[in-house]
Order: C-alpha cells, then structure tokens, then sequence
C-alpha cells in the first residue's frame, strides 16, 4: 500500500479512537432508567484495524484501470463542432495531439491536449487559437465508478463527471454537468466508443431546452 494511503488511514484509525462519538461510552440520560438504558441496542464502533485493511483493499488496481491504461498513448484527433444554431449548418472542424500517461502507479491517467481551433474574438471576428486541455480519469473503487475531470485554456473551472463501461458495445458512458457562464448550467454526456487498440470516437451531448443534443464529437488515431 502506498505511503499516502498508510498516513491517511493511521490518522482515521487515531480520529477515531481519539473522538468523543467513538472512543467513549454515551453517558446515561438523567430522564433514561437503568433498565432502558441497558434495553437501548448500542452502536456498532469502527475497528480501525479492519478499517485500514478494507483501505488497503480498496487501494488495488483492477480490470478498470487496465481498461483505462490502455489507452496510455499519443493520438492524433480530428474534432468536429456543431456551433450554429442551425442544424443544416456544417461543423466547425480542427486538428490537434493528444498524449495519455500514467500516473500514481496506475491508479490515474492524465491526457493532455493541444490543437488549433478558430474561435470569435471579441470583435466577433473568427480568429486562429492555440487549444490546450487536460484531463485526468480514474476508476474509483468506493463508489464503483469511473472517474474524471476536465480543464483548458478556455475557462477557469474545473469539470467533474462520472461514468460507466459497456464492454458489450466496448463503450464508457460519462456524465456531468457544466457552467459555462453563471447562471447556464447544462447536463452534459460523453460517450467513448473504442473501435480497436488504435482508433476511438467521443460523443458530445448537452442538454438544451430539454433536449439533448450532439455538439462535438472527436475521433482519434494512435500515433505510430
């Protein structure tokens, strides 16, 4: 187990030994007789020890996070992005790299992008941008979920979403919700299709009005 985990789960087990709520014996209510007091069932005290051994357990890496690691790799992506309000409208198109590592052991793995993409300037002129994002995803064995996060050079918050894996269709389905500016929050979908070891797609669906709509979607191709 790696050190972090060791620290965090000695300083619990001490919390809990330590803590009045836990390390103690209720007092007796003045109001409460003897015999309803020994009637009263008693709560159940965590055993540091087996809580610390069920963390260790919890630690491991599984069949999610080899899912996840094999994606580790540089890809090439080609975006499209459905901006016009128009549905007729053709999408905005750009390129760019993506490289996927590692991380902690191979409990996390970040994915960093960066393309050329046009965007309205504040003139409302379409201009040439350098697009840089990152992302970080991880299979969280507590709540059985995937797991990831997302932020670029186009805003200042953080993304959050989690998500499922169909090995059916060979597909994980993410969701989460977005803020673009205040008072605008949207249910988003992201769906990642996984053709083979070399070539995936991402879906990109928000909720408009009460509909849900594709707005982006990217496909990717290991770099050689």
């Amino acid at each position: 187990m790696k050190t972090h985990t060791i620290l965090v789960s000695a300083f619990f087990a001490a919390a809990l030994i330590a803590s009045p709520s836990f390390g103690q014996s209720p007092a007796t209510s003045p109001a409460t007789s003897p015999a309803t007091a020994a009637a009263a069932p008693a709560s159940a005290e965590p055993n540091p020890a087996e809580m610390m051994k069920q963390m260790t357990e919890l630690s491991k890496l599984n069949e999610n996070h080899k899912l996840l690691a094999d994606l580790n790799g540089t890809w090439n992506y080609t975006v499209k992005m459905w901006m016009n309000p128009d549905p007729n409208a053709k999408p905005q198109e750009s390129k760019g790299i993506a490289t996927r590592k590692s991380i902690m052991e191979g409990r996390y793995f970040v994915m960093e992008v960066t393309g050329q993409m046009q965007m309205a300037g504040s003139d409302g002129k379409m201009k040439n941008m350098t697009f840089k994002g990152m992302g970080t995803e991880g299979y969280d064995n507590v709540k059985k979920k995937f797991v990831a996060s997302w932020i670029d050079n186009m805003g200042t918050g953080i993304e959050f979403s989690e998500g499922t894996y169909d090995p059916a269709s060979k597909s994980f389905t993410y969701t989460g919700e977005m803020e673009p500016v205040p008072g605008m929050k949207s249910q988003i979908r992201e769906v990642i299709k996984l053709a083979d070891k070399n070539h995936m797609t991402l879906e990109w669906y928000e909720n408009r009005a009460g509909s849900e709509v594709k707005t982006m979607e990217i496909s990717y191709t290991r770099k050689k």
